[in-house]
């Protein structure tokens, strides 16, 4: 019944007219007339009802004006009315299904009636009572037709449309509860984390002033604490600001933290942090990744700065750490292995021991990029790898990846903030 349903769509009136004319053809053609043959008026009358249809399928008032005008002519020239009666008829189906107010499918209706009425005049009270049955036919098929059709499609019209409706209110309350997540998330991070970081950044900076003559290490430590704790406040204000009102920021604050020509320093500022806390950090860094794209370039940086953290945690101050970051064929390829800090007994757990969530996201920050995160334990230490393929649009850049030449280390640079 689908065909049958499009048949009477609004889209398809020229298929509608082409099988009317045709099926009329048929008519003239091949169904036989026992009493009379088509004469040439019925046949002009015919291809002018067939040619009118077709070209009128747009306008369904002018085609029944028409069709009812041949009508007219063809009670008076001809005897067999059964194309020009079918085509009023049909033209008035159209306007019924097509109107768009219901005075003129009434309009239309009582000027077919008129016309068709007018072939009854001075004939006997038995053929006039024929002919009103007829009338039934001719008008009030069409129209009880029309209307049924028209109210099926109307009903199915309502139907989309509260199903659109449906549609958008749940999407919308699917934004007001992650809206709500969001704030929630957003008063923690203000509230509790950046409220203790804050406190401790401030007693950092009273401890700098109030301190005298201290080793110029401590000081140095000092300086580091305070700056890095400084980064990270702003950081959580950019992600609270992100959270409260994500419309509002522009781009991803995730992935604006850092310039893709700037990793290469970034990464040797996170080398040096991890040196400094007393862990022996060797690099190989290639150089060809400062023209990595925005978003590896910050997973590379972050996935560093958490597994050197990890080192310095698990592994103690006195172990040693080897990072390679390497681009080979457009994909990054990215090592950090430790010894264990000397110890003989490494860990036989999937994740460095301490529940924590470092290795939990450092997989998932790369999952989102089409890599897959290796970590477990090597010899008497531990190791994690992965490999960042190039799934993002190529874009030209002034060195191409895998082009340059290969650094010993990066350049240490500024320091870079810790992840949040």
């Amino acid at each position: 019944m689908g065909w049958l349903g499009r048949l009477f769509d609004t889209r398809d009136a020229r298929v509608r007219m082409a099988l009317l004319d045709l099926s009329g053809l048929c008519y003239l053609l091949v169904v036989p007339h026992p009493h009379v043959t088509p004469t040439v008026t019925q046949w002009i009358l015919a291809v002018a009802a067939f040619a009118g249809a077709l070209v009128t399928y747009r306008r369904p008032v002018a085609n029944l004006v028409l069709q009812t005008a041949l009508l007219a002519v063809a009670i008076c020239l001809i005897d067999d009315l059964t194309i020009n009666q079918v085509g009023a008829s049909w033209a008035l189906l159209e306007v019924t299904m097509l109107a768009g107010r219901a005075r003129t499918i009434s309009l239309a209706a009582g000027l077919l009636a008129v016309v068709d009425l007018a072939d009854s005049i001075g004939d006997p009270l038995r053929q006039a009572a024929s002919g009103v049955v007829g009338l039934g036919l001719e008008v009030g098929v069409p129209v009880l037709l029309g209307l049924v059709i028209r109210g099926n499609r109307e009903l199915g019209r309502q139907v989309v449309e509260r199903a659109l409706a449906e549609q958008r209110r749940r999407e919308s309350e699917s934004r007001a509860a992650r809206a709500d997540e969001r704030s929630a998330i957003a008063r923690e991070l203000h509230d509790v984390v950046a409220h203790h970081v804050a406190s401790m950044v401030l007693r950092v900076g009273v401890a700098r002033h109030v301190l005298t003559d201290l080793d110029p290490r401590v000081d140095e430590v000092f300086d580091d604490v305070h700056g890095t704790g400084t980064a990270a406040l702003a950081e959580l204000r950019r992600l609270v600001a992100v959270l409260r009102n994500p419309d509002g920021v522009r781009g991803d604050a995730a992935l604006t933290a850092i310039e893709p020509s700037a990793l290469p320093s970034a990464l040797g500022a996170a080398v040096d942090r991890a040196r400094q806390a007393g862990i022996t950090v060797e690099a190989d860094i290639d150089a060809a990744i400062g023209s990595l794209d925005a978003v590896r370039g910050l997973a590379v940086l972050r996935l560093t700065q958490e597994a050197l953290t990890n080192v310095a945690r698990h592994a103690g101050p006195s172990a040693r750490a080897h990072l390679t970051v390497a681009v080979h064929d457009a994909a990054v390829h990215w090592e950090v292995t430790d010894d264990g800090g000397g110890v003989d007994s490494a860990p036989t757990t999937a994740v460095p021991a301490g529940g924590g969530h470092g290795i939990t996201g450092m997989r998932e920050r790369v999952e989102v990029l089409g890599g897959r995160l290796e970590a477990g334990p090597t010899g008497t230490g531990w190791r994690v790898r992965t490999v960042l393929p190039n799934t993002l649009p190529e874009t030209a850049a002034a060195t191409p990846v895998g082009s340059a030449p290969r650094a010993r280390e990066a350049p240490a640079g500024s320091p870079t903030p810790e992840p949040a």
